[in-house]
């Protein structure tokens, strides 16, 4: 399982990295997460200009085996959108820490960073 170091994660699967020093930060979904998922088929994202909440969910994935709620890693202001995953989903698959990206974020809280967990957290979540 691919769990990059310069990530930070959630319990529900999701990767930030902080752009530029921050406040804006790019969501997406784990390695985990898509191997968990199968083969995403739909994407609903946020729209632009749409106020997120920490732990709140905030769209769906569509995947041959279920459909499951993306959860906000971080409050603020969605910036911007993965416009690909509406004709490509399977980035999702094919490249979650590169192309299949989800949104980015403007932060209202950058300390809620500091509450998420590094790789190694997270490669103990996912091994337990």
């Amino acid at each position: 399982m691919n769990v990059p170091e310069d990530l930070r994660y959630t319990a529900e699967h999701e990767w930030v990295r902080v752009l530029d020093g921050g406040p804006r930060v790019r969501v997406g979904i784990t390695d985990f997460a898509q191997d968990a998922l199968g083969d995403v088929v739909y994407v609903d994202l946020p729209s632009t200009g749409d106020a997120v909440t920490m732990t709140q969910s905030f769209g769906e994935i569509e995947s041959t085996k279920s459909v499951s709620e993306m959860y906000a890693p971080v409050s603020g202001t969605i910036a911007t959108v993965n416009e690909s995953l509406a004709d490509q989903p399977e980035l999702l698959n094919e490249d979650p820490y590169g192309d299949g990206w989800l949104c980015e974020i403007d932060m209202s809280d950058p300390d809620q960073i500091g509450a998420m967990m590094d790789a190694s957290g997270y490669t103990t979540l996912t091994e337990g």
